[in-house]
């Protein structure tokens, strides 16, 4: 999923762009994730009107058993390191195995919504 339906980085993007095509594609192609959820979240900060700067990603993916919280987000950075280099100023990581998420509450995947910009309200001027 690139976008939760009805959120704000889905009203501010009309579908993926080459970012966040390029973070998606990079983890699929490396982690065969169980669950994948990229949401492009530039438009809760203070950027121009379609920009790829801000990110989550949640992610669920067996090649993260027996791996530390701190070593997942290092192979999903290294992952990530040709996609994200020109110009990815936030990128939020949620990792997770899928036995992790089968023992959340309700046993799914999504995370709390990230906070809100601390940096402006959202508008470019």
């Amino acid at each position: 999923m690139a976008h939760e339906p009805g959120s704000p980085a889905a009203a501010h993007v009309a579908g993926p762009g080459p970012m966040e095509a390029g973070i998606v594609d990079a983890l699929r192609e490396a982690l065969s994730p169980e669950y994948l959820e990229v949401v492009n979240e530039s438009a809760r900060h203070n950027v121009p009107a379609g920009s790829e700067t801000h990110f989550k990603v949640v992610i669920a993916a067996g090649a993260f058993r027996g791996m530390s919280r701190l070593a997942r987000h290092r192979m999903v950075n290294r992952l990530l390191a040709g996609p994200i280099a020109g110009g990815v100023h936030a990128l939020a990581l949620h990792a997770m195995t899928p036995d992790e998420v089968a023992l959340r509450q309700g046993g799914t995947a999504h995370t709390v919504d990230s906070p809100a910009c601390r940096g402006g309200d959202g508008t470019f001027t």
